[in-house]
């Protein structure tokens, strides 16, 4: 997958649909923010991840440092500065895309950053649609890789995710992935492969990518096995 070019597209997807709803419209699946404030969410990240790769910054940067972290006042000034965050982060992890930088999941090399926001993007572009009272339409194939890329954010962060023997497969009918999260005496782990597991979600992908990330409620799923291990993993991996 081209990740910046998906990265740009979702970008675009996300600034079209805060253009059309009121900025001061609530977001039920962030509790506490408005669409302003996803806005200012979405562009302050793209800057800090940017300010991360093209310092090539071994160590966390604060967000309230990054330059230009606020949006301009007006709503269309607002749309335009979101607008322009992607190529800053994308400019400046082509400069070196395979240099080492911090991430909360610990080193990685900078190009890291664009999948991260691209997927961050995806969520928060489901956010708005929901707020909005829209439709939620995913890319079947960009909610493929968004499971797969939030699963590496879980096992990389080394919690508890599921207690010791547990795992939890999950198969996304219309794309044909299927993935498998263990935990054993090595720790978290996970196989972009077809398991026999304690637990399994079956369903579209973009339903499972929500589903994961607690956009949707488990109900839009198939579900098989152990139910506490289910509920015990999406209780213990908020997004």
């Amino acid at each position: 997958m081209d990740y910046a070019a998906a990265f740009q597209q979702s970008n675009a997807q996300l600034t079209a649909v805060l253009a059309e709803a009121n900025p001061d419209l609530p977001v039920p699946t962030c509790p506490g923010w408005t669409l302003r404030k996803l806005l200012t969410h979405v562009g302050r990240g793209d800057r800090w991840a940017a300010t991360i790769v093209s310092t090539r910054s071994t160590g966390p940067v604060d967000p309230a440092t990054v330059a230009d972290g606020k949006p301009p006042a007006d709503h269309a000034g607002a749309l335009d500065w979101l607008a322009a965050a992607p190529a800053l982060l994308i400019e400046a992890a082509a400069a070196a895309p395979g240099a080492p930088v911090w991430t909360f999941i610990g080193p990685q090399v900078a190009s890291w950053w664009v999948r991260r926001r691209l997927q961050e993007a995806v969520v928060h572009t489901a956010d708005a649609l929901i707020a909005a009272g829209l439709p939620v339409e995913l890319d079947p194939a960009l909610a493929a890789d968004g499971v797969g890329e939030w699963l590496g954010l879980v096992t990389g962060s080394r919690a508890p995710a599921l207690d010791m023997g547990a795992s939890l497969h999950l198969h996304a009918t219309d794309t044909g992935g299927e993935w498998t999260v263990f935990r054993d005496e090595t720790g978290i782990r996970w196989t972009a492969e077809h398991t026999t597991a304690t637990a399994a979600l079956r369903g579209p992908a973009a339903e499972l990518l929500l589903v994961l990330t607690r956009r949707f409620p488990l109900g839009r799923v198939e579900r098989f096995g152990a139910e506490d291990v289910v509920t015990g993993f999406l209780a213990r991996t908020p997004f």
